[in-house]
């Protein structure tokens, strides 16, 4: 309320000044948390432990922000108690997945030209390959690391968009386009088109079963 007696009318017009100004920090802090990577799933087809092959219910569990399976609950135990000594090689086996399919040969961090400081860094964060020109940029990658994973995203839609195998949503089968605009989702580096984003936690849950539809629709 603002008055307009003895003065006051000033103290009414800063409050409702105040009152403004915290509307848009508010709002940007709500963007910013709905922006958030929640990260890939698991994306191997055996136990980060044992190394046998998952079955249909696997244990899942988060560490420090990223999906692991496992092939028993006994495994992911084990786990636990040495995390580091299992994810090299889980990181190892992701990197190897995912680089063929890598679609940046620029540092999505500085838009240096991979190759041109050195040795390409090779970083998977939360189970996704990202590859930065310098260790240096390791620390702007954990720092920012949802923008530019959606960088990166923007760039395997556009690549692979041109030879996309698949007419139909990889989760329903039916024709893409005909529920609306078709909904691209990026995993492991690689697209997946699909009919509406109900569509999108299937492809979470078992993401190398939509994957591999994809493969088999490419011509031989």
């Amino acid at each position: 309320m603002i008055y307009h007696r003895n003065g006051l009318w000033m103290v009414g017009l800063a409050v409702c000044l105040v009152t403004l100004s915290f509307r848009p920090a508010v709002a940007l802090a709500r963007d910013a948390k709905a922006a958030e990577w929640a990260g890939d799933p698991y994306l191997l087809k055996t136990d980060p432990v044992s190394g046998e092959v998952l079955g249909d219910k696997p244990v899942v569990m988060q560490h420090e922000g990223r999906e692991l399976r496992f092939a028993s609950e006994q495994n992911a135990e084990t786990f636990k108690k040495d995390p580091a000594k299992y994810l090299a090689k889980v990181d190892a086996e992701l990197i190897k997945q995912q680089l063929p399919v890598y679609p940046l040969d620029v540092c999505p961090v500085t838009g240096e030209k991979l190759g041109g400081m050195g040795e390409a860094v090779n970083v998977i964060t939360k189970n996704r390959l990202v590859r930065l020109c310098c260790p240096g940029c390791r620390g702007e990658l954990a720092k920012n690391g949802a923008a530019i994973i959606a960088k990166l995203d923007a760039a395997v839609v556009e690549k692979q968009m041109k030879d996309y195998p698949l007419q139909t949503c990889a989760v329903l089968g039916g024709k893409l386009g005909e529920m609306g605009e078709p909904v691209n989702v990026v995993v492991g580096n690689r697209l997946v088109r699909l009919c509406c984003g109900g569509c999108v936690a299937k492809v979470r849950k078992d993401p190398l079963t939509y994957l591999a539809k994809i493969d088999a629709a490419r011509p031989r």
